[in-house]
């Protein structure tokens, strides 16, 4: 089983203090290639590497006069550092710092997310082993269609999944870009080599080109595939609450000793978590939306996307790796009722054998529309008069005649709906 991360360990990452210290580790990058290069003198560099510091209320009391979050970071670290702070930010601009450490931050938050979904994803595939010969009535419409298993529902969900992850490692890396490109990214004070090694020490890879800004679309692609692993949970919960109905009844989130379900009536057992994940999915589509806006900017940069990802990036991040851990722990103790999954198939009296019965009269010569007439005929016979549909088909004589009693028995059997169950679940890696 993948280890388990702690809600704390995502929210830390968006925390004042670790984006500070985020765009600290940015500026010591940048000045540690610096020197490397000849441009800050080394002796300069040593103090930078060991004094730079930072106070978030100390820098909040300075932005409070500047009106310039960078500027008020950057004066602090000045404070700490001394007349050596004046290569600090040398030929950098703001963007450089910000969206170089908005990279770090995604990078770690997405690594995190990452994990929680390839927990969930083994969830999936141990309940996809442990119930792929149960039996279960396959609805469409919500209507009873065929027999299938139970399994082959988590087997869907895993395969969706699996396609999630790659999704979320391709948007990592989209986002683990950084730049010390300069005001309109053309590098007129620093030379591309600065940002090379910079990124290097980072973990991050340079931009092939930058404005003042990393474009918005790769930030676009990571809060798309928050909303399309969040769009995921929500099929899984959307699953789970029409089981959980009472007339169902075949599956139900874990209720816990001391749980309540409603405040007037005791006997209430909801589906409150999965009713969550559907609500919190709309945030992320939400989300994701506003990310797509931010693509379009003014010339070589405005700020309007600034205010925007300041509060879409974390909740986005947050929110995802708060709704894995609910998602995957509601999975990992959920309710199943094998016994009422056979109650509910046998609640029609046979009519899922229809298509069954349709196939096999075709296939001994019967036209496709009097087969069809047929077992159309004695399905809504089944139905408008609560009849046994069975038991209409051994007494039908027309019916009889062309198949034979032993063939119609055959017939009424639930073995077709398993035995290719297992290649299913082969071909999707699960066994």
């Amino acid at each position: 089983m993948i280890a388990r991360y702690s809600l704390p360990e995502m929210q830390r990452i968006w925390e004042i203090r670790n984006r500070y210290q985020c765009w600290l580790d940015v500026e010591l990058a940048a000045a540690k290639a610096m020197s490397e290069m000849g441009i800050i003198p080394k002796e300069d560099y040593e103090i930078i590497a060991a004094k730079a510091d930072f106070d978030p209320d100390r820098i909040d009391e300075i932005e409070a006069v500047t009106r310039h979050d960078v500027i008020a970071f950057l004066t602090n670290v000045a404070e700490y550092v001394g007349p050596s702070s004046r290569w600090v930010h040398f030929g950098m601009t703001s963007s450089d710092v910000l969206d170089t450490a908005t990279a770090l931050q995604l990078k770690q938050a997405g690594e995190l997310i990452l994990s929680e979904l390839l927990r969930m994803s083994e969830v999936l595939k141990l309940k996809a082993r442990k119930y792929r010969h149960t039996i279960c009535m396959g609805r469409s419409h919500g209507i009873h269609a065929e027999p299938t298993s139970f399994g082959l529902k988590f087997a869907l969900w895993y395969d969706e999944t699996q396609r999630n992850i790659h999704r979320l490692e391709e948007a990592i890396e989209a986002v683990s870009i950084g730049q010390i490109s300069g005001a309109v990214g053309n590098y007129a004070h620093l030379s591309p080599e600065v940002e090379e090694r910079a990124c290097h020490y980072l973990d991050l890879r340079p931009v092939n080109i930058s404005t003042q800004v990393i474009q918005r679309d790769r930030h676009a692609q990571y809060l798309i595939t928050l909303a399309q692993i969040g769009s995921t949970m929500e099929k899984i919960a959307v699953e789970i609450r029409h089981l959980q109905r009472t007339e169902v009844g075949e599956a139900e989130e874990n209720f816990t000793r001391g749980q309540k379900g409603s405040s007037a009536m005791p006997h209430k057992r909801n589906p409150i978590l999965s009713e969550q994940l559907s609500g919190l999915a709309r945030v992320l589509r939400a989300n994701a939306q506003a990310g797509i806006e931010n693509n379009a900017l003014w010339h070589e940069r405005d700020i309007s996307h600034s205010s925007v990802e300041r509060i879409i990036l974390p909740d986005s991040s947050i929110l995802t790796h708060y709704m894995l851990v609910k998602c995957t722990n509601m999975l990992d103790n959920l309710l199943v009722y094998p016994e009422k999954m056979i109650e509910n198939i046998e609640l029609t009296g046979g009519l899922v054998f229809s298509q069954a019965l349709l196939l096999n009269l075709a296939n001994v010569g019967m036209s496709r529309e009097q087969a069809y007439a047929l077992v159309q005929g004695a399905a809504m016979k089944s139905i408008t008069e609560h009849k046994d549909f069975k038991e209409l088909i051994t007494n039908n004589e027309e019916l009889v005649s062309a198949l034979g009693k032993e063939q119609i028995e055959a017939i009424f059997s639930y073995d077709r709906y398993l035995e290719n169950v297992d290649h299913i679940l082969k071909r999707c890696g699960i066994i």
